[in-house]
């Protein structure tokens, strides 16, 4: 495991059969792995849950990389922290163990950050309520994440990750990245919205029950958020 950072502090739920698909949640910045764990209630019951603290102390909780703005990580620490994951998730996901990442805000930037880099390691990813992070070291070229179920999520009202960068990771994931994606958004600000949570629960099951490929969606959604923490 990578130098620099203390050993993981993960909190888990859902099965406890080392060979169930591993879904790893990511929470946003300023926020906890406990808090994010919550979302496991919400998502099918037969596969396991592993919720963990980034590496980073940041306003009173944790980030997964330094910035040099809303979205934007700077290459160097993005590039040590997902070094510093790869390692913890190496002792618990062995080749042949389906890894879905989920990342919210923050998460999902890091999220982000690892399928760009080693996209053949992960089964899927959802990307909710925040940017890929570009021009941040990891590839965004076309046909990267080719084939690679991922589900992308979006509040219409979303003033925290700037609108510049939602619309560049929508149009990037939709289009030319080849992933098979489904997206919506809603008419939220930076928050899960409910039937974004559904939707989730809903793709992770479809996504871990049959091969990818399914052709990509664009949904429209319509009920109100629950809160959600972390930027």
């Amino acid at each position: 495991m990578s130098s620099g950072f203390a050993a993981p502090v993960v909190a888990t739920a859902g099965s406890a059969d080392p060979s169930a698909p591993l879904i790893v949640l990511l929470h946003g910045r300023g926020s906890h792995e406990k808090e994010i764990l919550s979302l496991a209630d919400h998502l099918p019951a037969p596969f396991a849950y592993a919720a963990v603290r980034a590496p980073i102390a940041a306003g009173g909780g944790y980030a997964w990389f330094a910035n040099r703005g809303i979205g934007r990580p700077i290459a160097e620490s993005l590039r040590a922290t997902m070094d510093w994951f790869t390692g913890w998730l190496a002792t618990v996901a062995p080749a042949g163990r389906p890894v879905v990442l989920v990342g919210f805000s923050g998460g999902a930037a890091f999220a982000g950050g690892l399928i760009l880099d080693e996209p053949s390691r992960y089964a899927g990813a959802a990307i909710l309520y925040g940017t890929l992070p570009f021009d941040a070291g990891v590839p965004t070229t076309p046909a990267r994440l080719s084939g690679l179920p991922v589900l992308v999520a979006q509040g219409e009202h979303d003033t925290v990750i700037p609108r510049e960068l939602l619309d560049r990771t929508w149009d990037y994931l939709l289009g030319e990245s080849g992933a098979s994606a489904n997206a919506r958004r809603d008419p939220v600000g930076h928050g899960l919205a409910a039937p974004a949570v559904q939707a989730l629960a809903g793709w992770l099951q479809d996504h871990l029950d049959r091969p990818a490929g399914a052709q990509r969606t664009a949904t429209p959604g319509q009920q109100r958020p629950p809160a959600a923490a972390g930027e």
